[in-house]
């Protein structure tokens, strides 16, 4: 694995203070000063690494996503079947690294900002381009082409809307209410495929289990800390 530079780091860091900012103000109330005071440095320090603040933002939304990808990428390795594939897509969007209250109000500050920020709308288009081919892939097995498309759509909203929920609770909503939740729509969505209850709920089982044991293993949050 190549070695970071003292420049990528540095980048990380301040992402992550920005993140922090985020969670704590809003993103209206993120300055690069509060960032900077944050981070332990000066506000040149910053714009020495990000521009302005839109190109700070856009570090944080690459930094967040990635951390997302990491986690179903991970599980899909693991997954034997299209039906695990597509158990291993809904429970790395809800996984414990990446489904955390704070960071649920961060990504909706960041979404609230992607109509007025043509690299906010780039950014959100590649993720949601990303989701939908990782549910083809799962879906295409399982039903005709034109029922998988618009089935990956639905499953996208689902957890979409469900991320929205959450940022918006005064508690903290588990990861676990949000795999129930897309679960049930799955299922009914893909009545008529031939699938019993018995395949649904072992699929499940299967990618929560290993991403209870992976993702939030020691050697995986140490690399979702450093992406």
């Amino acid at each position: 694995m190549a070695r970071k530079s003292i420049s990528d780091i540095r980048r990380a860091e301040l992402s992550q203070a920005a993140f922090d900012a985020l969670v704590k103000y809003g993103i209206r109330g993120t300055t690069l000063d509060r960032v900077a005071k944050i981070a332990g440095v000066s506000k040149g320090v910053v714009l020495h690494h990000f521009h302005d603040k839109g190109a700070l933002f856009e570090g944080v939304q690459r930094q967040a996503n990635t951390v997302l990808r990491d986690c179903v990428v991970e599980l899909l390795h693991h997954a034997e079947t299209p039906l695990e594939r597509l158990y291993a897509i809904i429970v790395g969007n809800f996984a414990e690294p990446v489904f955390q209250q704070e960071i649920c109000h961060a990504w909706i500050s960041l979404c609230s900002d992607v109509p007025h920020n043509q690299q906010s709308q780039r950014i959100q288009a590649v993720v949601h381009a990303r989701m939908r081919s990782n549910l083809l892939s799962a879906l295409r097995h399982l039903v005709p082409p034109d029922h998988a498309a618009r089935i990956a759509f639905q499953l996208r909203t689902v957890m979409d809307g469900i991320w929205l929920r959450a940022s918006f609770q005064t508690d903290p909503m588990p990861g676990a209410r949000g795999v129930d939740e897309v679960d049930f729509a799955a299922r009914h969505l893909l009545v008529g495929t031939g699938l019993s209850q018995a395949d649904f709920d072992a699929a499940r089982d299967r990618m929560q289990g290993l991403g209870d044991l992976i993702l939030t293993s020691r050697a995986f949050r140490g690399r979702a800390m450093n992406v």
